[in-house]
């Protein structure tokens, strides 16, 4: 490791070259060999013209020890690199995050350099103190903080605010992803079922859970709560239709709709982070954890077996770690519980909707509606 390596690491002459630059590349390389050439990289800079201080060299000599220790923890090493004075907080006071460098998008990543930029400048201007930070003065540390929490906060002169941008960014990846997620799930679950016969319409079966539903979803208390946020009815008149509302609801479950109503929740239960979730909040949390993978498992397994078989949260969980149709491992006992706990909250609504009976039995209603109801779930959107 040389000069040369840091300027083609930075992309920058040697006397243009910043701290956090220098550190990044020392970082580039394993710790041992950073050390070698921390002396002769230290005398090149100054030979360029660009000394940059004592301080920077003592931090980074110190970092680099500790990391070859195995002393150092990434914190350890995130800290040094901040105090640079140029390398943007890993999270910031409004708890705003960067993305990892190769999970940034087009406009994280021009988030990102922009925020370099502009700390580059502040430390041009001497509003940014590298060595203090370097010492671990608090006051700098205060400063360099509502520097950055400022810029990501304050619109840029297209009108962007760049943390506001980074996180729309994201969500959009996310959705996306969420949605080619759903639309291959989708396809599976079609061409499986097209491989099975179709089952008869149980008529008396939904008539019954039919009108079993309406009461439960007239409580105000659970489980009528939760399966009235998972279908997403708030107060507006039911289906008359039986089928049409039943297989609204039992989609519900696989892909919640809205969430509880909050009248009731004041202030202090809104801002108590710390506070336990409600059972209903819980339950509908399990829900939305679920993956589309499980469901699909889940759903093909019972459609292949038929009316008769267990479908208790143990048995789904195993039904999940065997199945075939997806790509899923669940090779450790905390695996199975897992499954096992985030489907102790479907069985109760299942046996609400008459899909499985008090014994958690597959019945033929549930046969018949929940692939339905699966479909129905995935093809909202």
């Amino acid at each position: 490791m040389d000069l040369d390596f840091v300027c083609v690491h930075a992309g920058r002459a040697a006397s243009e070259l910043t701290r956090r630059d220098v550190a990044l590349a020392l970082l580039a390389v394993p710790s041992g060999m950073a050390l070698v050439a921390l002396p002769d990289l230290r005398r090149a800079l100054m030979a360029a013209g660009n000394p940059l201080s004592l301080p920077f060299w003592e931090s980074a000599k110190a970092t680099l020890r500790e990391i070859e220790s195995g002393g150092a923890t990434v914190g350890d090493v995130q800290r040094w690199l901040e105090s640079t004075g140029t390398e943007p907080l890993l999270l910031t006071r409004s708890f705003f995050v960067w993305p990892e460098e190769d999970e940034r998008g087009p406009v994280a990543e021009e988030m990102f350099s922009g925020l370099v930029s502009y700390l580059e400048g502040r430390v041009m201007a001497g509003e940014v103190d590298p060595d203090a930070l370097a010492r671990g003065d608090e006051g700098a540390r205060e400063v360099y903080e509502d520097l950055q929490e400022r810029w990501l906060n304050s619109p840029l002169p297209d009108g962007r605010v760049p943390g506001v941008a980074v996180s729309d960014e994201q969500d959009e990846e996310l959705f996306a992803a969420w949605d080619e997620e759903e639309a291959f799930a989708l396809s599976e679950l079609r061409r499986i079922l097209a491989e099975l016969p179709e089952p008869e319409r149980p008529a008396g079966d939904l008539r019954a859970a039919c009108a079993r539903l309406r009461e439960v979803l007239a409580d105000p208390g659970y489980p009528g709560n939760v399966l009235r946020a998972c279908a997403g009815y708030d107060g507006e008149p039911l289906p008359a239709d039986d089928e049409e509302l039943w297989l609204t609801v039992t989609a519900g479950i696989a892909g919640p709709i809205s969430d509880l109503p909050e009248d009731d929740d004041t202030p202090e239960d809104f801002s108590d982070m710390e506070g336990e979730l409600s059972h209903e909040d819980s339950v509908l949390a399990a829900l939305c954890a679920i993956h589309h993978a499980d469901w699909l498992a889940v759903v093909a397994a019972l459609a292949r077996r038929g009316p008769g078989v267990l479908a208790s949260p143990e048995r789904i969980a195993r039904l999940i770690a065997e199945s075939e149709d997806i790509d899923v491992q669940m090779d450790e006992p905390e695996d199975l519980e897992a499954a096992e706990t985030l489907f102790s909250s479907v069985t109760p609504l299942w046996a609400c909707l008459g899909i499985v009976d008090k014994t958690e039995v597959l019945t033929p209603l549930g046969r018949w509606g929940l692939p339905k109801a699966l479909e129905r779930a995935w093809s909202a959107g």
